[in-house]
């Protein structure tokens, strides 16, 4: 009998399958040409509407010159047909949807409130890491990006890792809020964790998140600084995807400590040590087809509505919200 609840992939893996980039996937589902559907705030396709697409692509239609490979996946299909029919010029894809990356729950409400707006309608979320964010921004990946990278030789957050990423493109770079962030540790700290060179003592036991997410990039700058070696670390490849996670396994006593910000530790329920007060940007390109969005995006982070939905979460300052901290010439 056939496991059905396995035959379901994410976007990441049909972009793999059909050798595509996951803009094109994105693409096909807005269309219409590729059903979808969400489980929690993962979107997935069955294994049958993959194998319907691609029996519709090879009945004649002509695809795109860098999707040249499309059919050519590993995932068994019948052998094609030859027809007599000329193939179908092929017709541009349109405008692809509004995609806005990060993680922080205040990117849902802005891409709420875009969508109430009228400017796009529903935009799409990717639920990545800064790091990774920005480099799918480069790659045509990524409309709206958010940031929260630490450097350590400046002390400053955010441009130094825009201005080598996005190094030759227009861009600018507008605050969406600023939060604190530092340790989480079990209740009433039995370990005694205070400073980012408590996790150079033998006896401490830690929980990351994954490679390019800002958390990781904060502790891996203050390890730096302070001259800690993070294989030396216990726990240090032990890598969760968000905030929540991180301090659910210290809540829990699977690990002492673990970076991430304040907002979560409230939710769990456990300790919190303050020792930065991060910087949390959003970056767009700027280009003549975009400056509606742009300004759309401005008037809704400066306006008193979007403020007080971010005020009622707690935890987040807006002091700077809207304030454009940098954009190119």
């Amino acid at each position: 009998m056939a496991n059905h609840q396995a035959a379901s992939y994410t976007t990441e893996e049909i972009a793999d399958l059909l050798k595509v980039s996951k803009l094109t996937v994105y693409d096909l589902i807005k269309k219409g040409e590729l059903r979808s559907y969400r489980v929690g705030r993962q979107m997935r396709i069955d294994a049958e509407d993959l194998e319907a697409y691609k029996d519709k692509s090879k009945s004649g239609r002509v695809i795109e010159k860098e999707d040249k490979e499309l059919l050519q996946t590993s995932v068994p299909v019948r052998q094609t047909v030859e027809t007599s029919s000329p193939p179908q010029r092929f017709q541009p894809i349109p405008m692809r949807q509004l995609i806005i990356s990060g993680q922080d729950i205040s990117l849902d409400l802005l891409a709420n409130a875009i969508g109430r707006s009228g400017a796009i309608t529903n935009p799409l979320r990717s639920y990545t890491g800064s790091l990774n964010s920005l480099v799918a921004m480069y790659a045509g990946e990524a409309d709206i990006v958010s940031t929260h990278l630490y450097d350590g030789d400046t002390g400053t957050y955010n441009l130094p890792y825009i201005k080598r990423i996005l190094s030759g493109r227009e861009y600018m770079v507008i605050n969406l809020l600023s939060r604190s962030a530092g340790l989480f540790v079990q209740k009433n700290n039995p370990k005694n964790i205070r400073t980012w060179n408590d996790f150079g003592k033998q006896s401490i036991k830690m929980v990351n998140r994954e490679i390019g997410s800002g958390a990781r990039i904060l502790l891996d700058e203050k390890l730096r600084l302070e001259g800690i070696i993070p294989r030396t670390i216990d726990g240090y490849q032990t890598e969760e995807m968000n905030h929540i996670a991180v301090a659910s396994k210290v809540a829990s006593g699977f690990a002492d400590v673990g970076v991430g910000i304040e907002k979560a530790a409230a939710l769990v329920g456990v300790d919190f040590i303050p020792l930065v007060h991060e910087q949390y940007d959003l970056v767009m390109f700027k280009t003549p087809e975009n400056e509606f969005v742009r300004n759309t995006i401005l008037s809704i982070l400066r306006s008193q509505d979007f403020q007080r939905e971010i005020e009622a979460l707690g935890g987040y300052d807006l002091s700077l919200t809207g304030s454009i901290q940098f954009e190119t010439e």
